[in-house]
């Protein structure tokens, strides 16, 4: 076989140099037929590739050793023989050959063994809301101008080949859940069982055959969607076989070209309008003559109902430094001053990040991801502000604080005052109390009287409050009156004497010590019931004085 080198040598004898075949065949010492081959054929490298590998010592051995692998192979890993033993009883029956012989014979065996039951498939069937597939993959986009990768969690159900698929930056365990609450909204309802790789957001560990240690989170979205998990074998992707073709059928229809978008949630809104479109679009690979759409609403009926969202979280406990401030995934959010120096909870959602501390929120915040960020809000300041006013000029939380026009007007107005930080502060506080909104208006009708003092705004909420409900008073049932007195106007009327139509000085007394005394028989009769000894002497003196 010539060498490349060679070959080159004859190509410039002839053509650059222009020698003849005799000579080049003289000087190289080569045979007229080769140099002709390499001239005519143009070829630089000549190969050999043998058709058959000739094994003339285990040819005639060759069906006796393949029924030796084949039982072997049959066997318990544990009682399986190793290839020496296997020599050894072939040798034992006559053979000759040499062990390495042997050895990449059955190497070339076992290959063509594992490629035959690689290749065939058993086709699957499910019925309707019995099962469901999840995978992720890796897309590329551009958002907001920056080309990022994308996890995108596609999630498919197996009778109707319905897909849903949703955008994330992480593959995080609260992707996970939020993944599955918005697929489950979106199809109506969920299967009773839900198909998974061995992905670490779900299982922790992996134990022989199909059981697996399920991560007890995961085990509680599963139990709220009434779900049962099934793991796949580990790298054995065909027994998802369905996503793992959606994850190639979403990529060359969805995300080429280059799709662009300003947010997350504009990927999202567009991705499930597409999931939608190719539904309607295309046939059922089952049921030619329906769309995948039309057999999914056939479906809808046999899912698990959809139970509302479950509160899909990942907790961290944390810290919060000296100036309100918790670490979360390399970036940084503001809480409550009133949480300085106690450990919080944080909760994280896929959007979202909520601070818990002794069963209350003491701070929430949208989810920002990357690095070296930090996100305040100036309302979890304003306690520390109540002590240190001067913090408002210049303290960071306080920098880009988008104020409502009339609270930065009067603001803008009390900076030039003396003392006038500590009256804003004032203003500040009360949206604590009644809200931003109500400290607005507030702000603007101080503003139209010519007024923008802290007083006059605080004065104004405090009319616009809505007054606290009346207390509700209950009479004791030993007080209660049996019979209640009913209004007799005309026994006051008759104590009344008038004189050309007046009432004399006399009737006037007269007057008011009747309705005095009339009352006490009233507030008797309220207490007992019965006129006491007492009130009916004053009454029969009363009616002496009054008679002439």
């Amino acid at each position: 076989m010539l060498v490349v080198e060679t070959i080159a040598k004859i190509r410039r004898a002839h053509f650059v140099e222009g020698k003849s075949i005799k000579q080049i065949c003289r000087e190289l010492r080569l045979s007229r037929n080769t140099v002709r081959k390499v001239i005519r054929t143009g070829a630089t490298e000549f190969t050999y590739d043998r058709t058959t590998q000739p094994r003339p010592k285990i040819d005639p051995w060759r069906p006796e050793l393949d029924d030796m692998l084949a039982e072997n192979a049959r066997r318990p890993k544990r009682e399986r023989l190793t290839l020496i033993r296997v020599y050894e009883e072939l040798r034992n029956r006559g053979y000759d050959g040499s062990y390495d012989a042997v050895r990449r014979y059955a190497a070339s065996w076992s290959k063509a063994a594992q490629e035959a039951s690689t290749s065939a498939y058993v086709p699957l069937s499910f019925d309707p809301g019995e099962a469901y597939q999840f995978d992720w993959s890796h897309e590329i986009v551009i958002l907001d101008g920056v080309t990022t990768t994308v996890k995108v969690a596609h999630v498919r159900l197996c009778h109707s080949r319905m897909p849903f698929v949703r955008a994330y930056p992480r593959e995080t365990q609260e992707m996970v859940f939020d993944a599955h609450d918005r697929a489950f909204a979106f199809f109506g309802g969920a299967c009773s069982r839900g198909i998974y790789d061995n992905m670490k957001t779900a299982v922790d560990t992996i134990f022989v055959g199909k059981d697996r240690a399920y991560n007890r989170r995961f085990q509680q979205m599963c139990g709220h969607y009434l779900v049962d998990p099934v793991a796949c074998t580990p790298a054995s992707g065909w027994e998802k076989g369905q996503v793992e073709n959606q994850v190639g059928v979403i990529r060359w229809r969805f995300f080429v070209p280059l799709p662009k978008f300003r947010s997350y949630a504009e990927l999202n809104a567009w991705l499930e309008d597409r999931c939608i479109a190719y539904a309607k679009a295309n046939k059922h690979p089952d049921v030619p003559d329906k769309t995948i759409w039309e057999v999914f609403e056939e479906e809808r009926p046999n899912l698990v109902p959809y139970v509302g969202p479950f509160d899909g979280f990942h907790a961290v406990p944390a810290s919060v430094s000296k100036t309100c401030l918790v670490r979360f995934d390399k970036n940084r959010y503001s809480v409550d001053a009133r949480a300085v120096g106690q450990p919080v909870e944080i909760r994280a959602y896929a959007d979202r990040l909520e601070c818990w501390q002794d069963g209350r929120i003491v701070g929430r915040h949208d989810r920002a991801f990357g690095r070296g960020k930090t996100i305040y809000d100036p309302l979890h300041y304003i306690p520390v502000l109540a002590r240190k006013p001067g913090a408002l000029r210049n303290g960071a939380p306080f920098k880009e604080w988008d104020l409502p026009p009339a609270l930065r007007r009067v603001q803008r107005k009390l900076e030039r005052q003396p003392g006038g930080d500590r009256q804003v502060v004032d203003i500040l506080g009360a949206v604590l109390t009644d809200g931003l909104d109500a400290v607005e208006a507030a702000c603007a009708e101080a503003l139209s009287h010519n007024v923008h003092s802290a007083g006059v705004v605080l004065n104004i909420l405090a009319r616009h409050r809505e007054p606290p409900p009346p207390l509700t008073i209950a009479t004791p049932e030993a007080l209660k009156l049996g019979r209640e007195p009913a209004a007799n106007c005309d026994r006051y009327d008759s104590l009344r004497r008038t004189t050309n139509g007046k009432i004399t000085g006399a009737g006037r007394h007269g007057s008011a010590e009747a309705l005095r005394h009339e009352d006490g028989l009233r507030r008797d009769h309220h207490h007992g019931g019965q006129t006491t000894a007492r009130a009916a002497a004053d009454h029969r003196r009363f009616a002496d004085r009054r008679d002439p």
